[in-house]
């Protein structure tokens, strides 16, 4: 009987994380690179650039960074200069 039990119990928790349910529960990271007190993204501020680049040098995805899109373009625009210009 206890298994039965339990079952019921891990089937409500799964219902509770429904895709159709209202968005209550939203965890939405901010942006790093606006608001006050920023970094401005250029392409001569390696130190910065290295922390959106992959072991193998690839640029990370937004989804990862929580970086919002606009930023996400200019960050990709700077790396790419950078790597460019050698110093990446």
């Amino acid at each position: 009987m206890k298994r039965r039990n339990n079952k019921k119990s891990k089937q409500s928790n799964f219902a509770k994380l429904s895709i159709f349910q209202n968005q209550k529960y939203k965890f939405k990271k901010k942006c790093p690179l606006s608001g006050k007190g920023a970094p401005i993204v250029d392409y001569k501020n390696i130190k910065l650039l290295k922390r959106y680049i992959s072991e193998n040098g690839k640029i990370l995805p937004s989804r990862i960074t929580a970086v919002s899109q606009k930023k996400q373009r200019e960050l990709s625009m700077s790396i790419k200069r950078a790597r460019n210009l050698a110093l990446l």
